[in-house]
């Protein structure tokens, strides 16, 4: 049986960093094969593009793809994000943002008495979709009339194929799941939203299903964070509030991502969330754990569950001791030492 085939694209800045943090680590627990891609700033510097005009064909060969940040100050976000995370999303049917959001032991979260215990949340994404669709155009540019006009896409396939998902992810934990909306003021794309997750929700009896308004639910994870356990949401409405979420566990250092083509018909996608971070790229700052949570979340999709669970242990084991931890959470270590730490966690165990 050969070893998983695993597409490495470290990306722009930290993701340079932090990727080569996290292969240390899972190389500890498992039998990767890491074939590395420098696409991403550098590349687009070169050649005007962020990967090549193959790069899909390339990556399709593989079993997941570990990404590490894509953007850099020299080219708009909207080129670097459109020329490399989101057509790999939608070329591959990622259709599935998974971000789970937990307050680590030994972390300490900005929401005052709040425990690990109370912070423990999985969102679920839609990925291809929304305001992330892409129809729209400017015209009269550059003149008093300039007009922008994007369009925001929802088809019944896309909603009920994630809702599908957070079903099942909610039938396996609480039984509880939240749908984030806003039908009251968009009539058309969240009444249907509203419409098919009611109707897959009939295939999911024994799951209590609410429907809150995204502004209601960002005030919800602040003030009641323990009534929160799996919620589904749109590209946009996801988006924004799993940032929230990082921030409640204690800050987009630690916060881990996977892009899922849950048939597994494609590759599938896993990237730490905190971006390039160019004010501390080349540092040897970047907190590591986020890329380190990620890659558990790779080898749990590889059904590699037992050395995922090491990983998370050995993290958490890590974050309790608090002696080896970046600045971002109070501490002095460089990102090569949480990683050294974690390791040193796994030999323990």
């Amino acid at each position: 049986m050969t070893n998983p085939q695993i597409a490495v694209i470290a990306g722009d800045g930290v993701g340079q960093e932090v990727i080569p943090a996290g292969i240390r680590v899972l190389s500890k627990v498992a039998s990767l094969d890491f074939v590395e891609f420098p696409w991403g700033a550098d590349f687009f510097a070169r050649t005007g593009s962020m990967m090549p005009h193959d790069g899909l064909d390339v990556l399709a060969n593989f079993d997941a793809i570990y990404l590490g940040a894509v953007g850099w100050p020299t080219i708009p976000d909207h080129v670097s994000l459109w020329g490399l995370l989101l057509p790999i999303r939608k070329a591959f049917e990622q259709y599935v943002n998974l971000r789970p959001v937990t307050l680590l032991p030994g972390i300490t979260g900005p929401l005052r008495d709040r425990q690990a215990s109370d912070i423990d949340m999985l969102f679920l994404r839609e990925n291809t979709e929304g305001e992330y669709s892409g129809p729209g155009g400017r015209v009269h540019v550059g003149t008093a009339n300039e007009l922008a006009v994007e369009v925001p896409v929802f088809t019944r396939t896309a909603v009920e194929r994630v809702a599908r998902v957070a079903f099942s992810h909610a039938q396996r934990r609480s039984g509880q799941l939240i749908s984030v909306t806003k039908s009251n003021a968009s009539r058309y794309n969240y009444v249907l939203w509203d419409d098919v997750v009611a109707r897959v929700g009939a295939e999911f009896p024994d799951v209590d299903v609410q429907r809150v308004h995204v502004d209601a639910m960002a005030a919800r994870m602040v003030s009641r964070p323990d009534t929160v356990d799996v919620v589904v949401a749109s590209n946009l409405f996801g988006d924004i509030l799993t940032d929230l979420g990082a921030a409640i566990q204690g800050g987009l250092g630690l916060a881990a991502s996977a892009n899922l083509n849950p048939e597994r018909q494609h590759p599938s996608m896993f990237e730490p969330v905190h971006g390039s971070a160019p004010d501390i790229a080349g540092m040897c700052r970047a907190n590591p754990i986020g890329a380190i949570l990620t890659g558990a979340l790779m080898l749990r999709h590889l059904e590699l569950a037992s050395a995922a669970a090491r990983v998370e242990h050995a993290v958490a084991d890590v974050t309790r001791r608090a002696q080896s931890l970046t600045a971002d959470l109070g501490g002095t270590a460089s990102t090569d030492e949480v990683a050294d730490a974690v390791i040193d966690a796994l030999g323990d165990m």
